[in-house]
């Protein structure tokens, strides 16, 4: 896939995933098509680029196709749904029986700047994590460049660092729950793409519980074929060894000692990670509703009716705003 990059009548650079077109005018005609059809069509969402990549000022925000900010961590739904038919219900979208998730992309594969949603922040943009000042990145551990898949979030899940898992007698790290998509297609930071659930690994983090979610893009060409995480282990022989691996030594070339992992290090069925992806979507509730002790989530949104922490479109436009930035980027993506 292509990455057509042109200048629109607003000053803003906007990137269009798909087919490169022949001649710049013809961008733009086919760049408006497309997105004509694709909001009657599908779900997808604008990101806009606040700052420079690589710097600490670097945020990227989420826009509906109307315009409207939005957080990823709070407005985009858990199970991705149909767009209204006819002015019909939306149904939820599914895979034969399967349940498919939206997962918000923050880590390309192969990349290794560690960039994560801004829980802590108004909108919840996509930002680099700093540590002591410094923009983070993860290391090289051989024999593995960057991240070995797409590493993202599921939406309205939160992992509470007040409740004990039974199991590790860790509690959560206050974060969404992590994704990794085990699907051939590299993507951007900020897509959001649909997933289907394979199966959990049981990471502790320096004490807390962090649970990594195995799951593909549904519009993986092994999407099909892959429905269990047996079926990982049996077609992509090493993939979860090195998942495993992975995860334990990613921060000791920072000085750091290695992760451990609950069930002795073992993968869980799907069965058993949907049923921790149901907790962590309580909780997110409980979070968002004032029912849980925030530990310092900004629970700041446009759509959860239920929520005393709703904002209004202008608020949101006044978040967005306030940041300072030199450089600003609109990218839309079809999903």
């Amino acid at each position: 896939m292509r990455i057509t990059l042109f200048r629109s009548s607003l000053g803003c650079v906007v990137r269009v995933f798909g087919p490169a077109p022949a001649s710049s005018s013809k961008a733009v005609t086919q760049a408006v098509a497309a997105h004509l059809y694709c909001s009657r069509k599908t779900m997808h969402y604008l990101t806009e680029q606040r700052g420079h990549l690589n710097s600490t000022d670097y945020r990227l925000y989420f826009k509906t196709p109307e315009g409207r900010y939005i957080s990823p961590f709070h407005d985009i739904p858990l199970i991705a749904e149909s767009e209204k038919e006819n002015d019909a219900p939306a149904k939820k979208a599914k895979t034969d029986t399967e349940v498919i998730y939206n997962m918000v992309v923050e880590v390309p594969r192969w990349s290794n700047a560690k960039m994560e949603i801004a829980t802590k922040e108004p909108l919840n943009p996509i930002k680099q994590d700093v540590k002591k000042g410094k923009l983070r990145y993860v290391a090289n551990v051989f024999p593995h460049k960057g991240y070995i898949w797409n590493y993202g979030a599921l939406p309205q899940t939160w992992e509470d660092p007040n409740h004990k898992d039974e199991e590790t007698s860790c509690c959560g790290d206050n974060d969404p729950i992590d994704v990794c998509d085990i699907g051939t297609q590299v993507c951007s930071s900020g897509q959001v793409i649909q997933v289907k659930v394979l199966g959990i690994l049981a990471m502790i983090d320096e004490g807390e519980m962090d649970w990594k979610v195995v799951a593909i893009n549904v519009k993986d060409p092994d999407a099909k074929n892959l429905n269990s995480i047996e079926d990982v282990r049996r077609s992509r022989p090493g993939h979860l060894e090195a998942t495993v691996d992975w995860f334990r030594k990613y921060k000791v070339p920072d000085g750091k000692p290695e992760n451990s992992f609950g069930f002795s290090g073992q993968f869980q069925d799907k069965d058993f990670a949907i049923k921790v992806i149901n907790l962590t979507h309580k909780h997110w509730r409980a979070l968002v509703q004032k029912k849980a002790n925030t530990e310092g989530i900004i629970c700041k949104n446009i759509t959860c009716c239920e929520s005393p922490h709703v904002c209004s479109t202008d608020e949101a436009d006044v978040v967005v705003q306030s940041v300072r930035t030199s450089h600003s980027v609109i990218t839309w993506h079809f999903v």
